[in-house]
């Protein structure tokens, strides 16, 4: 009797697993936004997230836990119980630059989590004050080259995509320009608008609305194709082939996340971003989200590691 009261236990005990993943979620989703309320990826992590509640039948649960650079709420995303319950939302910054730039890492951007899906991709794009002399990437790089050390660029942080946008565009005309990190994008946009800075990268819904109020001159876009809401913006790799800068999101979960739940969250998330509500705001805000396995997923954070991890070892990027 006693061995088969084991035996009960035992196939109990080997069963749970299956049981929670079939009726997962059963209560409300933590989604740590590792940068403060306001941003883009605050944005876009509440904009999801009632079409994401109403698929899941669970509350989405924004939590926003800033800190060095996107590492203090990453971390805890890795730490938290692989159950489906914690997820989190990497950017560039968290899960592709911040392991080149930062002496010491409290996790590993590749090990560490589970990709699931791309949640949104918005271009950077290159500014200039409305007063500067060129009106073109061309002039720019021209003038950069006649003048060299006459230049700064602005960046809203060391280590941030920002910053290494304006090192790759530095190191692809080959020349030289002084970073002058602010601590927000507000504060970088108003040095520039004042012309305290000649040039800075931002993302594109940042700059904009300067631009159309005449404060700001929008040089080029960085992604790889002309975006629709500035569709006369010529793109940056047009003058200057190869080079691209894109801000992204992505939904990670912990590792060792069951995978049914890994590919569930990606068929919902695929559907959440499809509906009217997320598809307008996105497209007024110039964001893309591409339907990725969470397999391609994993691939493209890998390349974008890679490469940004080369930028900021030839430019000697250090954060602290």
């Amino acid at each position: 009797m006693f061995r088969r009261f084991l035996l009960t236990l035992a196939l109990a005990a080997l069963t749970l697993p299956a049981f929670a993943q079939e009726t997962w979620p059963s209560r409300p989703i933590r989604v740590i936004v590792p940068f403060g309320a306001g941003g883009t990826t605050d944005l876009t992590a509440r904009v999801i997230g009632p079409a994401l509640s109403a698929r899941l039948g669970q509350p989405w649960v924004v939590e926003n836990r800033a800190g060095a650079g996107g590492n203090v709420g990453s971390e805890a995303c890795a730490r938290s119980a692989p159950d489906g319950y914690t997820l989190c939302i990497g950017t560039i910054s968290s899960h592709a630059i911040n392991a080149s730039v930062y002496a010491r890492m409290p996790y590993d951007n590749l090990r560490d989590f589970a990709p699931i899906a791309i949640i949104s991709i918005q271009p950077n794009a290159l500014f200039v004050p409305a007063s500067s002399p060129v009106k073109t990437v061309a002039e720019l790089a021209a003038a950069m080259r006649a003048q060299p050390g006459r230049f700064n660029y602005a960046s809203s942080g060391v280590g941030t995509s920002i910053h290494l946008a304006g090192a790759l565009f530095t190191q692809l005309t080959n020349t030289t320009a002084e970073h002058v990190p602010y601590r927000s994008s507000g504060e970088l946009m108003a040095a520039l608008i004042a012309g305290n800075v000649q040039m800075a990268f931002d993302n594109i819904s940042s700059g904009l609305p300067h631009v159309r109020a005449g404060r700001l001159r929008l040089l080029g876009v960085a992604s790889p194709e002309r975006t629709s809401i500035a569709p006369d913006a010529p793109t940056i790799a047009e003058t200057l082939p190869g080079f691209e800068s894109l801000t992204w999101g992505v939904l990670f979960a912990p590792a060792g996340t069951p995978a049914p739940i890994i590919q569930r969250l990606n068929r919902e998330v695929s559907a959440a971003l499809q509906t009217q509500e997320v598809s307008v705001r996105y497209g007024e805000l110039g964001i893309t989200a591409p339907a990725m396995t969470p397999e391609a997923v994993s691939d493209f954070v890998v390349a974008e590691t890679r490469r940004w991890g080369e930028v900021a070892r030839r430019a000697n990027i250090r954060a602290e």
